[in-house]
């Protein structure tokens, strides 16, 4: 009994320094949580465009493939020249598609093939940055042999303006919104504590005329809208309250 008494002991002592050696902690009463107004605010700008982006085609299928191709060149060097003369720079035109490859034709009745043409398309880019001219550019063009319009694309070419507009209009919308809630709760706004923000830059406006559309052009002084875009920028505001 003796022996037991003294292990207790022993091991009753060794917690009790154990203990002593742990660090130290100190509970402290947890602060007030802080009160806070989170407000979004939006601000958007009508953009005008001032630049566009069509494709430009002309599309040939001959017999041979020498043919097509052969009449496929002139006639895109005449588009290419008549897109020129109506003002285009030479740097804002790119080749975008050329491709040829055979057709073959085959009976209806027996599904027999009959024969096979050749056909050539080649495709421009053109970059028009006086829209008052791009009616009369596509005439030229069509005009010239192109006979395929694909797409047109409007676009502003320097979107930071309105870019800054919009942010500071999304800003005092916010700052707008904070100042009335605080008034009618009867608070008092304090410090921003955060603050967060998010551009929807719009993307080009796309008229699609479908392929071979430059046929559907082919009339004097061709009426083009380019429209307006839309910049949207939102702002996540939170303020202290007091």
């Amino acid at each position: 009994m003796k022996r037991i008494t003294f292990i207790m002991t022993v091991i009753a002592l060794a917690a009790i320094a154990l203990s002593a050696c742990g660090p130290a902690t100190i509970v402290a009463n947890p602060l007030p949580p802080q009160r806070t107004l989170v407000v979004t605010g939006t601000g958007m700008v009508q953009m005008t465009p001032d630049i566009a982006y069509i494709n430009i085609g002309v599309h040939t299928e001959k017999p041979t493939a020498a043919e097509a191709v052969a009449e496929n060149n002139t006639q895109t060097q005449q588009v290419i020249n008549a897109i020129k003369a109506a003002g285009v720079d030479a740097k804002d035109i790119q080749t975008t598609n050329f491709s040829i490859y055979p057709n073959n034709q085959y009976d209806p009745q027996t599904s027999q093939k009959t024969g096979t043409t050749y056909v050539v398309d080649n495709t421009v880019n053109v970059t028009v940055r006086k829209l008052d001219q791009l009616g009369d550019m596509l005439d030229a063009a069509v005009n010239s042999g192109a006979n395929s319009v694909n797409s047109i694309q409007f676009d502003v070419q320097d979107k930071s303006q309105y870019l800054q507009q919009a942010r500071a209009q999304a800003v005092k919308d916010a700052q707008t919104q904070a100042q009335q809630l605080a008034g009618d709760a009867g608070v008092t706004l304090g410090a921003i504590q955060t603050l967060s923000f998010a551009n929807n830059i719009p993307s080009p406006v796309m008229e699609t005329f479908g392929k071979g559309g430059g046929a559907a052009l082919a009339a004097p002084s061709v009426p083009i809208q380019s429209g307006q875009m839309t910049m949207t920028v939102t702002v996540n505001i939170t303020y202290e309250i007091k």
